[in-house]
């Protein structure tokens, strides 16, 4: 499947410097920034530097450092945060919106983490 990438979204504006954001972590080829519009005390959001629609463009063309990277890279920001449960923590939510259906609101893969209570069900059955 052909992605197609907008480089006007706004995280490519993030990356770019054009916009300017509150850095959790930056590797050398991830950003992890504050969600600006919080959806839990803990709201961080992971891109990878690269161009990638989503997890499956992400999946089929980054190179094995940008993978490498932005799994360690994301793991740093829960650490960062205080979120993982292995470290005595509750815990944290890792979401990742994909396409129309997915709800994927901009056109660049990020990881949502989410933390800092408890969250309730994910996806309700109606």
């Amino acid at each position: 499947m052909p992605y197609s990438y907008d480089p006007q979204n706004v995280f490519a504006k993030i990356l770019r410097g054009e916009i300017p954001n509150k850095t959790v972590l930056e590797t050398e080829h991830s950003l992890a920034f504050h969600d600006i519009g919080p959806q839990a005390p803990l709201h961080i959001l992971v891109i990878p530097k690269g161009p990638y629609v989503n997890y499956d463009h992400f999946a089929s063309e980054a190179s094995d450092a940008e993978i490498v990277d932005y799994t360690r890279a994301i793991n740093e920001v829960c650490r960062l945060a205080g979120a993982r449960p292995g470290d005595g923590h509750g815990g944290y939510r890792m979401i990742a919106n994909s396409g129309e259906a997915g709800v994927q609101e901009v056109p660049h893969l990020h990881i949502h983490i989410l933390g800092g209570r408890v969250l309730g069900r994910m996806v309700s059955k109606a």
